[in-house]
């Protein structure tokens, strides 16, 4: 029977890749959608790609009817720039908790699985070497610190779908991203204003031949995770024949892929020297380092490690992160490049 997928979000950064891997991979049906096409123009006429422009703040009738209709609901709208947590926290809370805790209660009133997005973020500060889903303690800041309300929200939506899944018999799986990156994971755009991901914001520095900043020396160590790679794991998820995902928590990262923001940003800008369009640029970037207090605000708090372990997703889908750190990387430079260079 062919599935019927809702994605919320579908424009978002992870929302567009997997919609495509549906199209190209499966027989189901994506009904989508998000304020924008910007991502995901290429298949809005493809047949089995249902899309609608709204919000889901407001479009609340449409999404109450196609929640009742498919079979799966992903979403995955959510603020989730560092920066806008310290500058916009109520917009992240009332976004990131409110409008996702109405779109859970209604997959829990019309009995529809939900496969939602918690994020690395809420293991903060753990101080384990590797993050354990259902055993590693979850350590957040103080409340002046209002980088934690992202962390905090999506923590308290994860403890309400499982105690929805457990006294109300919703179906769901929570999955954990760990630094996903990709082709279009930010735009530009937003990247020149201070309000993107390490990876987009450090590219952006590069095509303007402005400082890359590293904050409070970029000693914070991230473990990057291809969109490829995550997005093999949703559709494992999705797919489920067994139901052996049901009620559970899982981490899609790559712990191989470990590194310092400040390699992260020496790996970037050697391959943006070497990149064909760049190799005879007049002028390069510098790596500069910035406190965290001048460049986030006295509300910004950093974790220093974030490393998952993943057997879990090994047992549970029979999934393994299979691409390195520096193909990764250039995945994402590359295609970041080719699209200023058609906008030129």
């Amino acid at each position: 029977m062919t599935k019927r997928i809702l994605i919320l979000g579908v424009n978002g950064f992870i929302g567009h890749h997997l919609s495509r891997a549906i199209l190209d991979r499966t027989d189901w049906e994506v009904f989508g959608m998000d304020l924008g096409v910007e991502r995901i123009e290429k298949f809005l006429d493809a047949p089995r790609f249902h899309f609608v422009e709204g919000d889901i703040t407001i479009n609340r009738e449409w999404i109450e009817y196609h929640i009742k209709k498919c079979d799966i609901v992903l979403p995955l709208v959510a603020i989730a720039t560092p920066k806008t947590y310290v500058e916009r926290p109520l917009d992240v809370f009332e976004l990131d908790f409110e409008a996702n805790l109405n779109i859970v209660r209604r997959c829990a009133h019309h009995r529809r699985r939900i496969v939602f997005p918690s994020t690395s973020e809420v293991y903060g500060m753990c101080p384990e070497e590797r993050f354990k889903e259902d055993e590693s303690v979850l350590v957040t800041g103080p409340i002046c610190k209002e980088r934690w309300i992202y962390s905090s929200a999506k923590q308290l939506l994860d403890r309400v779908i499982w105690a929805y899944g457990k006294h109300k018999g919703l179906r769901f799986t929570l999955f954990r991203p760990f630094n996903w990156i990709g082709p279009r994971l930010d735009s530009l755009e937003a990247a020149k204003e201070g309000s993107s991901r390490v990876v987009t914001q450090f590219i952006a520095s590069l095509l303007d031949a402005k400082p890359i900043y590293l904050v409070d020396g970029g000693l914070q160590r991230r473990s990057f995770t291809d969109i490829r790679d995550g997005t093999d794991a949703l559709l494992a998820i999705l797919e489920d024949k067994n139901d052996r995902c049901n009620g559970q928590i899982l981490n899609i990262g790559n712990p191989s892929n470990d590194c310092s923001i400040k390699d992260l940003a020496s790996i970037l800008l050697e391959m943006f020297k070497q990149h064909p369009a760049h190799k005879k640029d007049a002028k390069y970037s510098t790596i500069v380092e910035a406190r965290s207090e001048e460049f986030y605000g006295s509300g910004y708090q950093d974790i220093l490690t974030r490393t998952p372990d993943i057997s879990k997703a090994r047992d549970l889908l029979g999934w393994e992160p299979r691409i390195p750190l520096r193909e990764a990387l250039k995945y994402s430079l590359d295609a970041f490049l080719e699209e200023a260079e058609s906008r030129t």
